[in-house]
């Protein structure tokens, strides 16, 4: 349905997003160079005939009520979803996603030249040969580096010193070279630096088979595991492993003992969620100390811990999982520090208890409970904790000393609006945390802060190839009142010379799900936008938790329209004080983000010039009745569970696809992935097949889908641009700006 990632890592839930940047950075970008403005538009293109699905009724009752459903023939049946492969699909189903594509084809076939030269300009910016900041682990320098036309990342590593001889890990160009989606992840080594362990996903479904490397004599170990959610974890002994593996809804719900030179059959079953509102995962603590179960709901957790070195003994309860609690914890000198929200600590604070005796009647304050500050995380350092915290909607980051904890103070990074969280920290025994930051007109940067001295040090800045200035553009951060009095953060970029007199394109952006917060960040292909004077505008919509913890339980469950509303009064401001009109301005979204474009098109679609919902969760009521469907259990505290008649008559208020009605619509590009395990393809397939059956207007309606592809598209570095570009050629011929670049 979504994309939500847990930093196993960590061990603390985070929704995101991956979505929420990595998403973004992915979605949110891009146009040309010098190109002429076209002969024609999409909107000249309403002669060619687009495909029309089969109506094939299909009454659906539930509560009493009755839904009919024209277009439920495209899900896959019970006996499909049991398949041995996913393409099981009737052929049909298939015949008629091909039919949308060369409708697509065709409509979209005189912006062609301007697809391929928007192409190219957002790959030109990436850097072909590049490689990341080094960070020590266990003796070792970890880098990450690009060579010329690779797609692909290498990974490599040096032994004591930046000076010494590189050693390849893992080349993925070579890994990836017979399959048309490859994806690498949990690379994990093992305590003794001597093998690699790793996980493949070769059809995008994020079913990872884990794999061994001996990194000293370069062979691959027989072992292999398959249907596992990528994440490995070594256990002390350099020959165990953990693992979660997935059940056929895609949950994870099991955890696995695998001793290396046996039969992935004979592993041993260590932890079993039951419950199929909860996934667990597993991983270890950077004290080296504990292998950590944790089980996790939307708005409740539970932790199980088990000595690293001890692996025949039994996992410990930490806390107990009650109704609404949610809490991490991490590891440090014999005692546990957690991150909750128990004893009404809506916001999280920081508590404190011995390691033997966890239960909850034994925490203390650690960082006391403050109303006005959102606590989401933290970093343990030998003589420093890093708190990641959320003020006034922005973020902040906070060095508190072992020795001196009333002493603690917040890294001053000499701007009023950014992004900035702590980022890859393994090591324990250093003063030295590494940062990332970023904002609308500062590329992704990574500092490393020296705690000891209050020093900071640039290790690197991505690099915008080509001519970028950053004086060129400015950004605004503006509040607007929502109908209900809410005051809703709106960020915004454009290049200098925007007009704010109504006749200037704008996007406008939103997630708005799972406390899912869309901070400000830089994209280098969205200048390409900001340069044929196209503004772009984030919404910090409730539903995220910019503003804290209450913004995100006001857009959740029974209160979710006001994710829709404040996207709306949002658009409307804007058209109010010039800085677009309807005629003008697009909206956009992905995921539950295309929830939000689906609804709000349905409820203002006289507000948007066009729309782009990208793998778009529409389907809402018939998804979250099936609990066959991969995640939907998880799902229940954040949606509500539409057994319950009071939520399937809410959640059907605002469904978009229950909500489709004989109206004008605006023109509306949607994208999918045939494979795309989180939001299925048939949701927006049958979405756009009711909205041509409906709708009264003769604007475009274009379905792409990526027949070799899942939720986050394809993979390889350049290869995932071209549906980018289809996106940002749509918006910008319909804006009329498909030609030349604004003038500096």
């Amino acid at each position: 349905m979504f994309l939500k990632y847990l930093d196993q890592e960590a061990g603390f839930k985070r929704i995101t997003s991956l979505f929420a940047l990595i998403y973004c950075c992915i979605y949110l970008i891009s146009c040309t160079d010098n190109q002429s403005v076209t002969s024609s538009t999409i909107e000249d293109k309403s002669d060619i005939q687009f495909p029309v699905a089969a109506k094939k009724p299909k009454e659906l009752i539930t509560h009493g009520d009755k839904r009919v459903d024209n277009y439920f023939w495209m899900r896959l049946s019970d006996d499909q979803k049991n398949a041995e492969t996913p393409d099981a699909q009737t052929q049909e189903v298939l015949d008629y996603l091909k039919a949308e594509n060369a409708y697509t084809d065709q409509m979209t076939e005189h912006i062609d030249s301007l697809q391929s030269l928007l192409f190219n300009e957002i790959t030109n910016r990436i850097k072909q040969t590049d490689m990341s900041v080094p960070y020590l682990k266990n003796k070792y320098y970890y880098i990450t580096r690009y060579e010329e036309g690779g797609e692909y990342p290498i990974y490599c590593r040096k032994k004591g010193s930046l000076d010494a001889k590189e050693e390849i890990i893992l080349d993925v160009n070579k890994l990836a070279k017979n399959y048309e989606y490859y994806n690498v992840a949990g690379l994990k080594v093992s305590e003794n630096n001597k093998i690699l362990a790793f996980s493949e996903d070769t059809l995008s479904r994020r079913l990872y088979k884990i794999r061994f490397l001996n990194l000293e004599t370069g062979e691959y170990l027989p072992d292999e595991i398959i249907n596992t959610t990528g994440g490995v974890t070594w256990a002390n002994d350099n020959k165990t492993v953990f693992y979660t593996r997935k059940d056929k809804a895609l949950r994870a719900y099991k955890i696995f003992k695998h001793e290396l030179g046996t039969p992935s059959t004979q592993d041993v079953e260590v932890y079993h969620e039951a419950d199929e509102t909860f996934s667990c995962y597993v991983w270890k603590t950077k004290s080296n100390k504990y292998i950590t179960i944790g089980s996790f709901a939307t708005s409740s957790s539970e932790f199980r811990y088990l000595s690293a070195d001890d692996l025949q003994g039994e996992f410990k309860v930490l806390q107990e999982r009650e109704k609404d609690h949610e809490y991490n914890a991490s590891h440090y000198d014999g005692k546990w520090y957690i991150v909750t929200n128990t004893d009404g600590a809506k916001n999280f604070k920081v508590m404190v208890t011995d390691e033997n005796n966890t239960s909850k009647e034994n925490w203390k304050d650690f960082i006391p409970y403050r109303e006005n500050v959102l606590v989401e995380g933290l970093e343990i350092f030998k003589n420093y904790m890093v708190v990641n915290e959320r003020y006034d909607g922005l973020t902040k980051v906070k060095v508190i000393p072992w020795d001196n904890i009333d002493n603690g103070y917040y890294i001053d990074f000499g701007e009023d609006v950014y992004t900035a969280y702590t980022s890859v920290n393994p090591e324990f025994d250093t003063d030295k945390v590494r940062l990332s930051y970023t904002s609308l007109t500062t590329p992704s940067s990574t500092f490393d802060y020296d705690m000891a001295n209050k020093s900071m040090e640039l290790k690197k800045q991505v690099e915008v190839v080509g001519e970028f200035d950053p004086s060129l553009y400015q950004s605004e951060r503006i509040m607007v009142k929502a109908r209900d009095g809410e005051e809703v953060p709106v960020s915004l970029v454009y290049k200098k010379g925007y007009k704010k007199d109504g006749n200037s394109p704008l996007l406008l952006y939103a997630y708005g799900s799972y406390g899912s917060s869309m901070d400000p960040y830089f994209s280098s292909t969205r200048l390409s936008l900001l340069d044929r004077g196209v503004a772009f505008a984030i919404a910090h919509v409730r539903g995220g938790q910019e503003k804290g913890r209450h913004w995100y339980e006001d857009g959740k469950l029974l209160n979710k329209k006001n994710t829709f509303t404040d996207f709306i009064d949002v658009g409307q401001y804007l058209v109010d004080k010039n800085y677009s009109s309807s005629d003008k301005m697009f909206c956009m979204g992905g995921s539950a983000g295309g929830l939000l474009v689906g609804a709000v098109v349905n409820m203002a679609p006289d507000l948007w010039k066009g729309a782009i919902a990208s793998v778009p969760f529409v389907d809402v009521v018939s998804t979250m009745l099936d609990e066959s469907i991969p995640l939907t259990t998880g799902e229940f505290s954040e949606w509500g569970n539409p057994k319950d008649k009071e939520y399937y008559d809410y959640i059907k208020s605002y469904s978009p696809y229950d909500n489709v009605t004989a109206q004008d619509y605006p023109a509306i590009l949607v994208t999918t992935g045939y494979h795309d395990s989180q939001v299925q393809y048939w949701e927006p397939a049958k979405w756009v097949a009711k909205l041509r059956a409906l709708k009264t207007d003769n604007n475009p309606l274009l379905l792409h889908t990526e027949m070799s592809a899942g939720h986050g598209g394809k993979s390889g570095r350049f290869e995932m641009y071209h549906e980018v570009a289809l996106e940002y050629a749509f918006l910008l011929d319909l804006a009329g700006r498909a030609g030349t670049k604004v003038k500096d």
